[in-house]
């Protein structure tokens, strides 16, 4: 997991588009605080510096103390409204979090040792069904990535999410189904090694994207 960010903010006092707009005119984005049955808490946020952290591509999964006149809140982001024509952050939702909060995030998956899949070897393409997965987490310990090991994999093969090693603590929020992750595709006139080609293992692909957008 991230270290935890530092934000300095400023509450602030007056809401509403005219405020809101004010504010940016100083080079601050509005934001609000909310969550754990508390009122929620308008602030203020450097701009520059939130454009800074926004562009780590790590934004939704980094936890920040917020210092606001003393008292500090740990949060997490939500979600960031862009301005629709410059596409710069015009507000920000933060959502305060507890040791005991657990929360939904989506995670990045990293394949590891490539050049150990026999699949790949033989020239066989990695066909990622998911660059990222839903997880449940605590809030203490959100895992920048989860590193999915493909080295047995062999054209024609599939792996799942049971497959998955996740730390203590985490799951997966899809729990109907043991859904796929990533297959080994196999190029022009090369088979499996059982003699049979990827005809089903697309099907069940396509079987999975079709009942995951009937949800």
């Amino acid at each position: 997991m991230s270290e935890i960010g530092q934000l300095e903010a400023s509450s602030r006092t007056h809401v509403g588009t005219g405020a809101a707009r004010a504010a940016r005119r100083k080079g601050l984005v509005p934001c609000i605080i909310y969550g754990q049955k508390l009122e929620p808490e308008a602030i203020t946020l450097d701009f520059n510096i939130m454009q800074q952290q926004i562009k780590t591509g790590r934004f939704y999964t980094t936890l920040f103390d917020i210092n606001i006149d003393g008292q500090i809140i740990r949060v997490l982001p939500r979600d960031i409204q862009f301005d629709r024509i410059r596409d710069f952050p015009i507000h920000i939702d933060f959502m305060r979090l507890t040791e005991s909060s657990k929360i939904s995030v989506e995670i990045p998956v990293k394949f590891v040792n490539e050049e150990e899949s026999p699949g790949l070897k033989r020239g066989g393409a990695l066909n990622i069904v998911r660059h990222e997965i839903q997880l449940m987490c605590p809030a203490t310990a959100i895992p920048d990535e989860i590193n999915i090991d493909i080295s047995g994999l062999d054209i024609g093969d599939s792996l799942h999410a049971s497959a998955v090693a996740l730390p203590d603590g985490v799951t997966t929020t899809i729990t109907d189904r043991d859904f796929t992750i990533v297959t080994i595709t196999s190029p022009s006139g090369v088979t499996s090694t059982d003699g049979e080609d990827d005809d089903n293992t697309e099907d069940d692909e396509r079987a999975d994207d079709e009942t995951e957008s009937e949800e």
